[in-house]
C-alpha cells in the first residue's frame, strides 16, 4: 500500500520542476492546499444532502403548494398480474409480436395494452411537484454559491488578470475564502453525482453524470496541486447559467410559460456567452498559454488542461441542442406558443424531460380487429402510440 500511494503522489507528476510536497507542508507563516482536506467534502456532501431533503419538505414544497402545484402523478394503470409479470421482470417496452400474444392471452386489443405499458411506465415518473422541489432546491443552491463566488471574486487580482493565477505558482498561500468555496462547491457535485441514480431519471444520464466526474476531478486536480486561483474562476462561471435554468424550470412546472420563455432565452444567451465564448477565451487561454509561458508543463498540467477540454467538448454539445431547439420553433412559427423545456422528441437530450406520455388514441384509429392481424402500420414494434408527442424518458 505504501508503495502505491508512493506511486500516486508522485512529484513528478503533480508538482512543477524543482518543487517537492515538504515545499508545501503548511507553516506558521502560510497556509496551503493538502490533500487530507478534501476529506472533509464527503461527510459534508452527506450533510449536503440531508438539508436538501429538509428544504424540498419544509421550504420547497410549501411554495409549490402556494402556486397551485399539484402533487398528483400520471394517471395509474389498472391491476393486472400478467402485465405488471411483464413490465417488472421482461420489458417495460413489449415489441409487436410480444403486444399480439398479450393480446391473445387477455382478450384485449393492442391498443388497449399498449396504453397500459405506457401508464405503468408512467406511473414510474415523479409528479410535478417532486420536479419543482428538485429544481428549487438546486436554483437555491446555485444563487448562493455564484453570490459567494462574485463577492470573493471580485476582491481577488487574479479576477481581472489572470496572469495572477500563475505568479509564484505554486507557493501561492490558501485562504479561507478559497477553501470554503472549494469545499462546499465539491461537496455539492458528490451530492449530485450519487443523488443522480435517485432523482429524476432523465435521458442525458450518462452525459451528466459525466460532467459530474469531470468536475468532481478537475475541483480535486486544481486544489491538490494549488491551481486553487484559476478553479475559483472556472467554478464562478460555470454557476452563472445554472441559477437561470433551474429557475426557467420552476416557471415552467408553475406553467407561468411567458416568463419561463424570457428566463430559458436569458439562459441561453448567458450559457452560450460564457460556454463558447468567456470560458475558451478567458479560462482556456490562461491555462493553456499563459501557464505554459510563466510556469511551464509537467504531468497534471496536462490532465487538468484535457479535463478543461473536456468540459468544452460538454458545452460545445450542450449548445448545439439549444440552438437547435430555439431554430426548430423559429422555423414553424410556434414562438409564441413555444415551450423551450417540452422540446421535439428529436432534441430531447434532456434540456427538461417533464411531460408524460400522451395516453389518449387517435380517434381515427381501430381497435381489435386491424391490430391483431398484422395489418395495423400505426403502431411500430417500440410499442408507442402514433399520437404520443414525446418517447418515454426512462
Amino acid at each position: 500500500m505504501a508503495g502505491i500511494l508512493a506511486w500516486f503522489w508522485n512529484e513528478r507528476f503533480w508538482l512543477p520542476h524543482n518543487v517537492t510536497w515538504a515545499d508545501l507542508k503548511n507553516t506558521d507563516e502560510a497556509t496551503f492546499p493538502q490533500a487530507e482536506d478534501l476529506y472533509l467534502a464527503c461527510p459534508l456532501a452527506f450533510c449536503i444532502f440531508m438539508i436538501r431533503l429538509v428544504f424540498e419538505r419544509f421550504i420547497a414544497r410549501p411554495c409549490a403548494m402556494g402556486l397551485k402545484i399539484q402533487a398528483n402523478g400520471p394517471q395509474k394503470a389498472q391491476p393486472n398480474a400478467i402485465l405488471e409479470k411483464v413490465f417488472t421482470a421482461i420489458t417495460k417496452h413489449p415489441d409487436e409480436k410480444r403486444l399480439e400474444g398479450l393480446s391473445k392471452q387477455l382478450d384485449w386489443d393492442v391498443r388497449t395494452i399498449q396504453r397500459w405499458f405506457r401508464q405503468r411506465r408512467n406511473q414510474e415518473k415523479p409528479s410535478t411537484l417532486a420536479r419543482f422541489c428538485e429544481s428549487m432546491w438546486r436554483f437555491t443552491f446555485y444563487l448562493y454559491i455564484f453570490t459567494y463566488g462574485v463577492r470573493f471574486l471580485k476582491k481577488t487580482p487574479w479576477l481581472w488578470n489572470t496572469k495572477e493565477c500563475w505568479y509564484n505558482y505554486p507557493y501561492q498561500p490558501l485562504t479561507v475564502d478559497i477553501h470554503y468555496y472549494y469545499i462546499l462547491e465539491l461537496s455539492f457535485y458528490l451530492s449530485l453525482l450519487f443523488s443522480q441514480f435517485t432523482d429524476i431519471r432523465r435521458k442525458d444520464f450518462l452525459i451528466m453524470f459525466l460532467h459530474h466526474v469531470a468536475t468532481i476531478s478537475l475541483i480535486t486536480f486544481s486544489y491538490v496541486n494549488n491551481m486553487a486561483r484559476v478553479g475559483s474562476l472556472v467554478m464562478c462561471l460555470h454557476d452563472a447559467a445554472d441559477v437561470l435554468i433551474e429557475a426557467a424550470k420552476m416557471a415552467n412546472y408553475a406553467k407561468c410559460q411567458i416568463l419561463c420563455n424570457l428566463l430559458f432565452a436569458m439562459f441561453a444567451i448567458l450559457f452560450i456567452s460564457s460556454r463558447l465564448g468567456v470560458y475558451p477565451v478567458w479560462i482556456l487561454n490562461t491555462t493553456l498559454f499563459e501557464s505554459w509561458e510563466i510556469v511551464g508543463p509537467y504531468p497534471s498540467w496536462w490532465v487538468f488542461n484535457l479535463l478543461l477540454i473536456l468540459l468544452q467538448l460538454l458545452h460545445s454539445f450542450w449548445s448545439y441542442l439549444i440552438v437547435k431547439t430555439a431554430c426548430r420553433a423559429i422555423s414553424r412559427g410556434k414562438v409564441g406558443k413555444w415551450n423551450p423545456l417540452h422540446v421535439s422528441k428529436d432534441d430531447r437530450s434532456d434540456i427538461e424531460s417533464s411531460s408524460d406520455e400522451d395516453d389518449s388514441p387517435p380517434p381515427h384509429q381501430k381497435h381489435h380487429n386491424s391490430t391483431t392481424n398484422g395489418t395495423n402500420k400505426n403502431h411500430g414494434t417500440n410499442g408507442y402510440l402514433t399520437g404520443a408527442p414525446y418517447p418515454d424518458e426512462h
